[in-house]
């Protein structure tokens, strides 16, 4: 065993069971100043996405188009104590450096036990709702770019995923070979295409270019018009536990659409939006399609929805116990632990500490596959 690995698996004296490095399916990149400015189409640089200081809310992200700014005093969070975290007040070079320099990235990496990281973007999670789809494709071409360039210092360690607009199909489907051709190994859909919507068959060909060119679909919470923190009853806190449905709705679309039944190779990735309510969301859409198909319409399916959740979605988590605990549940080969270094859901420095906890019950073969062999078999990762 080479001294890093045995560092990482005695990491607190904890892991001793795990024999392979983990992987964490979902990280973040934090978007420096010169990330769009630098990047983007001449045409557009006068209007890219920078940031300002904001005497309310400190240094912020400002998108043209867009009413709210991105305060970033969460967007980097990892490692503070909760009672320390304000939504106002971050100072962008106060924030983990790993988050836009790939040279401290690869140590971060270290501290928390990972091989390799899956990486999304923050302020580009927001970019997914930003209604002109012109500018969208300009702002996420220019973050593509600068992402290849991240990933390309340590290539074996750091995986991007590309952005993708979906002004139109056959435009989807050239940012999908362009992403290949860019060395991506996946790519993050917005929540909301311009054309339709994903379960109709005009994207019949779109899904077909993504099996052939072997590229799975992540659809990351935050990144559908309806996914507001805002948008609900009682306290702000109550808008935490509402982030996931847009990534349900979006499921439960590509079931009830038929769309699985039509590309039965077709994966697709719901990230961040945890794993635990899988098992109960799988019965509650059985149970739908058993009693009310018939008046509440939908595809005629060969296979009951809960097959087509267990075969052709991933799901990401970080520190969902309960996912762990209902593996068997949901589709143990489908589930992807995460990080989310460096937001401020993160488990990171702590990830190791809490997968002593949580996976105690699974066997060796099955901590491999949640931490490591999901990950690298979907992404056809070879080098952790």
């Amino acid at each position: 065993m080479s001294r890093r690995l045995t560092s990482i698996v005695n990491y607190r004296g904890r892991l001793s069971a795990v024999t392979k490095i983990p992987i964490s399916a979902d990280s973040h990149i934090t978007e420096p100043p010169n990330c769009y400015i630098d990047h983007i189409d001449p045409s557009y640089r006068d209007r890219a996405p920078y940031i300002t200081n904001d005497e309310r809310y400190g240094d912020i992200y400002v998108i043209e188009g867009m009413e709210k700014t991105i305060p970033i005093g969460l967007v980097a969070a990892a490692g503070k104590d909760p009672k320390s975290m304000r939504w106002s007040g971050g100072v962008f070079d106060e924030l983990h450096r790993s988050g836009w320099d790939p040279k401290y990235r690869l140590a971060d990496q270290d501290i928390d036990g990972v091989g390799a990281e899956i990486l999304y973007p923050s302020v580009g999670m927001v970019l997914c709702n930003h209604p002109d789809f012109d500018y969208k494709r300009a702002c996420m071409s220019a973050y593509n770019r600068w992402l290849q360039g991240y990933c390309s210092e340590a290539p074996d360690r750091l995986y991007g995923m590309a952005q993708v607009t979906l002004a139109s199909v056959d435009e989807g489907i050239n940012e999908l070979r362009h992403a290949k051709e860019m060395g991506f190994r996946g790519v993050m859909m917005p929540g909301n295409p311009r054309h339709e919507d994903y379960d109709h068959l005009d994207y019949d060909p779109f899904y077909e270019a993504a099996v052939d060119l072997g590229l799975p679909l992540s659809f990351h919470i935050l990144t559908s018009n309806t996914d507001k923190i805002g948008a609900m009853r009682g306290p702000r806190i109550n808008g935490f536990c509402t982030i996931i449905r847009g990534c349900q709705d979006i499921i439960g679309m590509f079931i009830f659409g038929g769309v699985f039944q039509r590309h039965p190779k077709l994966r697709l990735v719901c990230v961040e939006a945890d794993a635990g309510w899988a098992p109960h969301y799988m019965y509650r859409m059985d149970h739908a399609y058993n009693y009310h198909r018939y008046w509440m319409k939908c595809e005629e399916l060969e296979r009951l929805p809960s097959d087509y959740f267990r075969d052709n979605v991933y799901m990401t988590f970080q520190d969902d116990w309960i996912a762990f605990k209902f593996k068997d549940e949901c589709n143990v080969r489908r589930l992807m632990w995460a990080n989310d270094f460096p937001h401020s859901d993160a488990t990171w420095p702590r990830s190791q500490e809490l997968l002593a906890e949580h996976t105690t019950h699974l066997t060796k073969e099955e901590k491999d596959w949640v931490l490591h062999d999901n990950v690298a078999e979907l992404y056809s990762i070879t080098a952790v």
